[in-house]
């Protein structure tokens, strides 16, 4: 239940930075400390299993409604620079686990389109309860990231967590990331982190979904404590960082490999 969900952009922290502030645990504390996943999980099950409301109401605001779209778009476009896709002589891959699924925004809108089977870890079952049976969807795991095992049957040419890992704590991100590492495809297999980030270079509880926006610097802490090195890393461009009376957070991408891997020709 840790990840809640991949297409969830973390409620008023996610996409209120000057709400955030103001809601900051002390600096003596760490804040993903103060995550309960238990107040994450029941969050969720209270929305509603649909894309608007995995996106924080951030479609139905006005001009916003292009959205997911530009977001799509752009994690397309860095998966193609990576040398994933279906087009200008890039290459599909066969099996990707994503985290935080939700209702499968992520899911059909683009992972679909490049990869021939995705296993989803979704811990709400309403969210999903739509995605069962579609071509290409294998294995649905009800789970959180913090629960979630590896089968050891599949090999992972991409692992996709969007908009989810603020559920868990550091300790938990880094724990599934090593897990991650276990099943992913050795030869040429990625990790993408998709995920806001804090401008203020401290991470930032926010108690209405019980998680926390890190800084860009405490992903990378995370990714060397995992055993993971950064092979490419993007600010997502097209969505709007101002909306009046609040600041969203920039939206960073990561691509990552474990550390004792060849490196991968750009």
């Amino acid at each position: 239940m840790a990840d809640m969900q991949s297409d969830t952009i973390n409620t008023a922290c996610s996409r209120d930075q000057t709400e955030c502030e103001k809601i900051a645990p002390d600096a003596s504390s760490s804040p993903d400390a103060s995550i309960k996943q238990q107040n994450a999980l029941q969050y969720w099950q209270n929305a509603s299993a649909d894309t608007d409301s995995m996106l924080g109401g951030i479609p139905s605001l006005s001009g916003l409604s292009h959205f997911s779209r530009t977001d799509l778009q752009g994690s397309r476009s860095f998966l193609a620079k990576l040398g994933i896709g279906t087009k200008n002589g890039r290459h599909p891959v066969v099996n990707i686990l994503e985290g935080g699924a939700g209702v499968g925004r992520v899911t059909e809108g683009l992972l679909l389109h490049i990869g021939e089977v995705v296993d989803i870890i979704e811990p709400v079952s309403k969210f999903t309860d739509q995605l069962q049976g579609k071509k290409g969807i294998r294995t649905i795991f009800n789970v959180g990231l913090e629960d979630w095992e590896p089968t050891g049957t599949v090999e992972y040419d991409l692992i996709w967590l969007q908009w989810c890992v603020g559920h868990l704590t550091d300790e938990q991100l880094i724990r599934h990331l090593k897990q991650c590492k276990t099943v992913l495809n050795k030869e040429n297999g990625l990790i993408i982190i998709k995920e806001n980030t804090t401008t203020s270079g401290v991470d930032i509880f926010d108690p209405v979904d019980s998680s926390v926006t890190r800084e860009d610097g405490k992903f990378k802490e995370i990714f060397k404590a995992a055993g993971l090195r950064l092979v490419k890393k993007e600010v997502q461009k097209g969505l709007p960082t101002n909306q009046p009376g609040r600041r969203l957070f920039p939206v960073h991408t990561y691509a990552l490999r474990p550390e004792a891997e060849a490196p991968i020709s750009l």
